[in-house]
């Protein structure tokens, strides 16, 4: 944010400052993706909405910025953000990288796909419909494509695999971050009546969600 706009805001009372401040923090989101690398897979344009400066690293700042930026809290983005970069952080990072062992290479983010994911990407990070579909399909009980709290919670324990490390330090650490990606989604995305759609679950697997829900944030002023 240039001095300028480091003005307006000091001079704005708390209350008009903080969904001004959410604005700005869109509009960057928006000024990046315009201008960020040309990623081919679904998985890598999930984690790309958090690059805000188009490195192709995530670094831990970064994730807690976009988390913050879709409409988590400080503390439960801090945490999300532990889980998230302590986990898949040192899966994705080269040999020779000298930065920090948070950082996520969106290059190599398929290596940190974890043991206890849904299957919706394959083994190079590219969307499978017939593993998504899957998931409304075996869960989906209360209403034809959309899951409740509790059908959620069913299938993260279906999909949970003892003894599974890949992608994690430790399967403890697959769970947690399973649990952290499917419980943020639903806690931001559910409906008025509680149920995750299909169509917005969908979205996020490419990250397409992320931009509308910061935009959502930032028009309510959280």
């Amino acid at each position: 944010m240039g001095a300028t706009g480091q003005r307006r805001l000091s001079s704005l009372p708390a209350a008009a400052a903080a969904p001004l401040l959410l604005l700005l923090v869109v509009s960057s989101w928006s000024q990046a993706a315009a201008a960020a690398p040309v990623w081919t897979t679904a998985l890598e344009k999930h984690v790309a909405f958090f690059d805000t400066d188009n490195d192709g690293i995530v670094s831990f700042s970064e994730t807690e910025q976009g988390l913050r930026a879709i409409g988590l809290g400080a503390i439960e983005a801090a945490a999300s953000t532990t889980l998230i970069n302590g986990a898949i952080g040192p899966k994705t990072r080269p040999e020779n990288a000298t930065t920090s062992r948070f950082d996520i290479y969106i290059a190599n983010i398929h290596k940190g796909i974890h043991g206890s994911d849904s299957g919706s990407y394959d083994a190079q990070g590219r969307f499978v419909p017939a593993k998504f579909n899957d998931i409304f399909a075996k869960y989906a009980k209360v209403k034809p494509n959309a899951l409740n709290e509790d059908e959620l919670g069913e299938m993260r324990t279906a999909n949970r695999k003892e003894g599974d490390f890949k992608g994690c330090n430790s399967a403890g650490g697959c769970r947690a971050a399973s649990k952290a990606e499917w419980g943020m989604l639903y806690s931001l995305a559910k409906d008025k009546d509680g149920f995750l759609q299909k169509d917005t679950a969908r979205s996020v697997y490419d990250g397409s969600l992320f931009a509308k829900l910061a935009k959502k944030a930032a028009s309510s002023g959280n």
